[in-house]
């Protein structure tokens, strides 16, 4: 392996210290054999006592010798880790890179631990078969007939296995952390996929992952099945051997002592450091391997089609993206809600009972209510986020759940979701593409949002989420869907944490957002004021009126409206 650049005295020194393992594998056998010859079985039981000490002795020693061996092992991975430390601040620093400061912290960690394991396990297995053979020719040449053969068909067929089971295990690997990237930049913006009407889009995306990752899965598994039979065929054929051809070997000469110490050897150091061989260069091997090429430089501009961090599956931003239903037909309803229900558990009593609501296009609806009356849940079960359990409900004529009537709707919540980036990538979250800086900030300046993206330091400069105030996000989520293509806007008390004014500024930016559709769940009543049409929530008393009507005929919106009657100016 190029990695391993260590001088001669490093290398002299692992191979010195790793003489003294060969040396306790030799005597565990040995000395077996020879106690039980010379001692136990020849009557000698003094003589059987010594060469069980001498074994004893030997494993003392293998003891200290494997103890000396890490120091050794880090001498010769550490300067490893060095060079990739100053390759990855050198790139870092000369590019900008910011992947470079986990590349160093994490990568290049994870790279030589693995490394220091994959020596420890390649110098163990060679002195330890080392030990063990000559061993075995010691006590009786004929023992290598019958373990030597096996042993070197099983090393042959997981040698056969290891490059396409390697690329296997990286392919699991790649697949797997995939995925968990997927879900973790998926998952912090779940309600914002929902509210996008993304949730297909989403889904298939994370589905993409998932499969590919149990494709990858199911191969690694049927190449894990050939590294178990080379594990049965060179360390635990030979023992089966052993005892078959027991008679034989001890009628040619083989001692029962021997015979022992040849089983000692096969299960005690032979079918060990096979199976930490095939166990370490199966995993760690493959592990190193993908951890070695992100520690590579990327390629120049100029090596190819793409930039370094562009990928198959990453959309390019630059790239139309078609927004389904973004043309409604005209004179369907923007919204149109046909006998719904909707009840929280079976034996709840039903929040929404048979409504009926038919909001046009262009229209400006506010639902008011009593809290908990049912207000946010209606919004919810709108966008398709709460299943009814009657009833129907269409966006511009499509149905609810459904891609198109997703595509064509925007949720904002009470509690505004920000993501760490720049004012400018969060404004267009919505949008396929990036929102000319024109637009963007006619905009800000008509949701009221023109003040804090000066005082950021205007649209590309980052934001922070836990740096900005509750307001100050709803802020940006309100300017966020105004940028929507969808026409119509769910307002769930999305102005919560804004003051009267600035509400009211918001909402009347959403009414005259061209060919816009605006649904209110109005935090104050002064939001029905401004609306052209009011739906009252009060169970099997709701209403449905404008302002004025509502005021003459419904004594519940005569209560919530009775400080302010007149109405507010639209």
């Amino acid at each position: 392996m190029g990695l391993l650049r260590a001088g001669w005295p490093v290398s002299a020194r692992l191979a010195g210290w790793s003489l003294l393992e060969a040396g306790q594998t030799f005597l565990l056998g040995y000395a077996l054999a020879r106690a039980l010859d010379v001692g136990f079985l020849a009557g000698n039981v003094r003589a059987g006592l010594l060469w069980l000490a001498a074994a004893g002795g030997g494993v003392v020693l293998g003891a200290y010798g494997t103890r000396r061996v890490y120091g050794v092992v880090a001498d010769l991975v550490e300067p490893v880790r060095d060079r990739l430390v100053s390759g990855v601040v050198a790139r870092g620093v000369r590019e900008a890179d910011r992947a470079a400061l986990s590349g160093l912290t994490q990568q290049v960690e994870i790279a030589r631990d693995t490394l220091a394991g994959l020596v420890m396990v390649s110098r163990s297995f060679v002195f330890a078969v080392g030990g063990a053979l000559a061993g075995l020719c010691t006590l009786a040449p004929p023992l290598l007939l019958v373990v030597v053969p096996p042993l070197l068909a099983g090393l042959g067929l997981f040698a056969a296995t290891l490059r396409p089971l390697a690329r296997r295990q990286q392919a699991f690997l790649v697949a797997d952390e995939a995925l968990a990237g997927e879900l973790g930049e998926m998952c912090p913006g779940l309600r914002d996929v929902t509210a996008a009407g993304a949730e297909q889009y989403a889904g298939t995306r994370a589905g993409e992952r998932v499969d590919d990752e149990f494709r990858a899965a199911r191969a690694l598994a049927r190449w894990s099945v050939v590294r178990v039979a080379a594990l049965g065929v060179g360390g635990q054929l030979p023992l089966v051997l052993l005892l078959a051809t027991a008679p034989w070997l001890l009628a040619h000469g083989v001692t029962a002592g021997a015979l022992v110490g040849a089983l000692a050897y096969v299960t005690q150091s032979l079918l060990p450091a096979l199976q930490n061989l095939v166990h370490g260069l199966g995993t760690s091997g493959a592990r190193l391997t993908v951890v070695l090429r992100r520690l590579r430089p990327p390629p120049s501009p100029g090596a190819g089609t793409g930039t370094p961090d562009e990928t198959p599956d990453t959309p390019r931003s630059t790239t139309p993206r078609k927004v389904p239903g973004r043309r409604p037909d005209v004179g369907v309803p923007a919204l149109a809600l046909a006998a719904v229900s909707f009840a929280y558990g079976p034996a709840s009593a039903p929040v929404l009972d048979g409504l009926d609501l038919c909001v046009p296009q262009g229209g400006h609806l506010a639902v008011v209510g009593p809290s908990g009356i049912g207000k946010s849940t209606l919004t919810a079960v709108a966008a398709g986020l709460l299943a009814p359990a009657h009833g129907q409900i269409r966006v511009y004529g499509h149905p609810v759940p459904g891609a198109r009537a997703a595509g064509l709707r925007v949720l904002i919540p009470q509690e505004a979701y920000v993501s760490t980036g720049t004012l400018a990538e969060n404004l267009g979250l919505l949008r396929p593409a990036p929102v000319p800086e024109p637009e963007l900030l006619a905009a800000a300046a008509a949701v009221g949002l023109a003040p804090l993206l000066e005082r950021l330091g205007g649209p590309d400069a980052p934001v922070r989420p836990a740096a900005l105030s509750a307001g100050e996000r709803q802020l940006i989520a309100l300017t966020r869907a105004y940028l929507s293509p969808a026409p119509l806007a769910l307002l769930d008390e999305a102005t919560c944490h804004l003051d009267a004014e600035a509400e009211a500024r918001a909402e009347r930016a959403f009414a005259a957002r061209p060919g816009g559709t605006l649904v209110v769940v109005a935090h104050r009543i002064a939001s029905a004021g401004r609306a052209q049409r009011i739906l009252v929530l009060d169970g099997p008393r709701t209403a449905y009126g404008t302002h004025q009507d509502l005021l003459r005929t419904c004594a519940l919106y005569q209560d919530l409206a009775a400080p302010s009657h007149p109405p507010a100016a639209r």
